[in-house]
């Protein structure tokens, strides 16, 4: 794999030319035309779409409406009850409501069928389309009915990729979504397009998720590809399957990219042809001659089968370089387990290594990332006739959704893994968030699934429980499963794979799942359950503001599900403030009580009350602050919160990791840097302030008070850097905050305190 930062030229699709001095007169040699980089970025598919995309007039400062949106359930509730408290009468695109997040603990939190029954009613009153429990994960749903060539589909779930089938697609917090529903724009600067030029072919055995995990494990730490879009062409391109591209597609998320597109040929065409959706089917290829903001070369046949070992997709290895420095990189995983649980907890991986072998305990083939049909069909395929053994090892299968579900059955896949021992269940997302098939302490699960994050697999560091995954595709997890446990490589397997023609079956989706074609019913009250709760009133920006630090966090990158856990705490998904009593659990348990602690003092504002009566710890930071600045008041004050991670924000679009936050009084967020645009748009959209600070030591520590004086004013100016103090000790010690361009909606989203308050007539 070759990276090069400075850019290419794609001629033809086909010749490359890297971005040189020279490289101009090269082009001219090969097309006997002279073509600037400015022009040839136009080429690219990419632009293309989004040209065709965009509102405002200007190719640098995109205003994106897109044709499609898609919503699961553990996001599509609070995203309807934004746009319900920001006026939404009714949904002016096709909108989709899956459900496969279906199957949470329910105690203490919402029952899952009242946010079912919220969705189906929505659906009818606001003209959307439902698809019930265990029919489909939500990208599977999407590929098979919604994707189509040219289009844009914007998703509130991170991995809404369908660039493979020719569709541009975005994962963004919910709050994006919202503003889609109330015919508002998806606003961003023009982004960097990333070539990946594909050549080769893979070799027997290796699959979609070797050839992701091989891209993440070299582009995910230097960031190049962050909030661009990973264009792929090159010859390499139609040497795939449809099926092996969109499980390539899927895991661009985790390269932290913006979105994807593939260009597209007869297979993508006969792919819309099996699912009765033809006229959806685009050519897509770059014109002439495109050019690329930086470019990525991979030989297909030089990629390995695969492992991203715990607790990032990049983590990776060849299944062969693990096995042949298995101690060691098994004592490095040990070591980076003691950081993210801050020695709470000790990870043994090293006790699985036996006669020189690792054993591992549990195979999980699953989600929108594992559980296609060519995936599934390989993995019965090297199964057939063995058995996974009656030892620890268990092996789980879940196809992507029902169609997927009923071919297997009918071409005897399903048959082959079940006289394994192997268990298939139905379409749910659970082993990727940590609500189904959640490990043993201490068990070493390897699966198809899209992240290994600490604790996403459902381990309970709390109270003492850790367990741990590693990525790999499906044909080596069969593989391992064949080997009773024990880890292999598909490579390493003598199989004849069987490659058996899909055909699709629309019929269960005609019977159950409810399309309104568009047409809304006001008359349907909807229906929700006692957990389904508002959000709750937010305030707008104060003229100054006062914020403690209640929590400070040093590893290099904090995911959201470290922010705001995902498996049995999504139980109250539908509550906001339930919901938020989870926030930093996991990670920093004291967060949720010193953030409600220091609430207090804004409610009392709120209430026209004293907030040093409410919060006394208060008074010698007000007399500090009022010593330099005597006119600050009661009037013009505001109290919350913030948190200083490194970088934050990497893996999921949930926008409940800034939502939790916001509803305990956060304010702001300070990071070094943000992990993706998706999470910083969350904070945004729920009033807080992205600030940034520069590397080094930082000016104050956890629990100090921080006061910015005119914040208001200097958001409305436009400002980029910001005055703050640290209030110690009597003294208040001078700092700069800086914060990188907001859009004009963007500043008024923040002055008025949330979306929410933004909208509202």
């Amino acid at each position: 794999m070759k990276l090069y930062d400075n850019g290419a030229y794609l001629i033809q699709g086909k010749d490359v030319v890297i971005n040189s001095p020279e490289a101009v007169e090269a082009v001219k040699s090969k097309t006997g035309k002279e073509v600037s980089p400015q022009e040839a970025k136009k080429n690219t598919i990419a632009y293309g779409i989004l040209q065709e995309h965009n509102t405002s007039g200007n190719m640098e400062k995109l205003q994106i409406k897109f044709d499609k949106l898609t919503s699961h359930d553990i996001t599509f509730v609070g995203i309807i009850q934004t746009a319900r408290a920001s006026g939404l009468e009714k949904f002016p695109i096709p909108y989709v409501l899956t459900n496969c997040h279906n199957s949470l603990c329910a105690v203490g939190g919402t029952i899952n069928e009242d946010d079912h029954m919220f969705g189906l009613t929505c659906a009818k009153k606001y003209g959307g389309i439902y698809v019930p429990p265990h029919q489909a994960v939500i990208h599977q749903f999407a590929r098979e009915m919604l994707a189509g060539g040219g289009k844009m589909i914007l998703g509130s779930d991170s991995h809404t990729r369908y660039g493979a089938l020719g569709t541009m697609a975005v994962g963004e917090g919910g709050p994006e979504l919202v503003k889609q529903l109330l015919d508002q724009t998806y606003d961003i600067d023009m982004p960097g397009v990333v070539g990946i030029y594909l050549t080769g072919e893979p070799m027997l055995g290796v699959g979609p998720q070797d050839v992701a995990l091989a891209i993440i494990g070299e582009v995910f730490g230097n960031g190049f590809v962050k909030n661009k879009v990973m264009e792929f062409v090159g010859p390499g391109v139609s040497n795939l399957s449809v099926d092996f591209r969109i499980g390539v597609d899927v895991m661009t998320t985790e390269t932290t990219c913006l979105s994807s597109i593939w260009r597209t040929d007869d297979k993508v065409k006969e792919f819309y042809e099996i699912h009765g959706r033809e006229e959806e089917y685009k050519e897509l290829n770059p014109k002439d001659v495109a050019y690329y903001d930086s470019f990525i070369e991979i030989d297909l046949s030089k990629i390995k089968p695969m492992i991203a070992m715990p607790f990032h997709p990049s983590n990776t290895y060849t299944i062969e370089e693990l096995n042949a420095n298995l101690m060691d990189i098994l004592d490095d995983c040990e070591k980076r387990a003691e950081v993210s649980f801050d020695g709470k907890v000790k990870l043994d991986l090293k006790s699985k290594v036996h006669n020189g072998k690792l054993y591992v305990d549990q195979g999980i083939i699953a989600g929108c990332a594992g559980g296609g049909f060519e995936n599934i069909c390989d993995a019965a395929d090297i199964l057939k006739g063995t058995s996974i053994g009656s030892e620890a090892f268990t092996l789980s299968v879940y196809p992507a959704s029902t169609p997927i579900y009923m071919e297997l059955v009918k071409n005897g896949a399903v048959a082959n893994l079940l006289e394994t021992g192997a268990i298939v269940k139905t379409a749910f997302c659970g082993p990727c968030f940590g609500a189904g098939d959640t490990p043993a302490n201490n068990a070493f699960s390897i699966r198809h699934s899209t992240r290994n994050f600490p604790n996403r697999e459902g381990s309970k560091v709390q109270n003492g429980q850790i367990s741990s995954v590693a990525l790999m595709d499906a044909r080596s997890i069969a593989a391992t499963a064949a080997n009773k446990g024990y880890l292999t490589a598909a490579t390493d397997m003598d199989v004849n794979y069987s490659k058996p023609k899909y055909f699709f079956d629309k019929t269960i989706y005609e019977n159950r799942v409810f399309d309104s074609k568009g047409v809304a019913d006001p008359s349907v009250e909807i229906q929700l359950g006692p957990n389904i709760k508002d959000w709750p009133e937010m305030s707008a920006l104060p003229e100054n503001m006062v914020l403690k630090v209640v929590s400070e966090i040093h590893d290099p990158v904090t995911t959201t599900d470290e922010l705001i856990p995902s498996g049995e705490t999504s139980s109250y998904r539908s509550n906001p403030l339930g919901l938020a009593e989870f926030a930093l659990s996991r990670k920093d348990p004291e967060y949720v009580g010193r953030a409600k602690e220091i609430q207090k003092a804004q409610k009392a504002i709120e209430a026209g009350e004293c907030a040093i009566e409410a919060v006394p710890e208060l008074k010698p930071v007000m007399d500090t602050i009022k010593s330099q600045f005597d006119n600050v008041s009661k009037e013009n004050v505001g109290f919350g919160s913030t948190i200083f991670a490194v970088k934050p924000g990497d893996g999921s679009a949930r926008e409940q990791a800034a939502s939790c936050q916001k509803v305990l009084g956060g304010w702001a967020n300070i990071a070094n840097e943000y992990a993706t645009k998706r999470y910083r748009s969350n904070l945004i959209n729920w009033g807080m302030l992205p600030f940034i600070i520069d590397e080094g030591e930082l000016p104050f520590t956890n629990l100090d008070y921080i006061f910015l004086p005119g914040i208001r004013e200097a958001i409305k100016e436009e400002k980029s850097e910001f005055e703050a103090y640290v209030v110690k000790d009597g003294k208040l010690a001078p700092f700069t905050l800086k914060m990188a361009e907001l859009t004009p909606d963007e500043r008024e989203i923040i002055l008025k305190g949330c979306l929410i308050n933004y909208n509202r007539k």
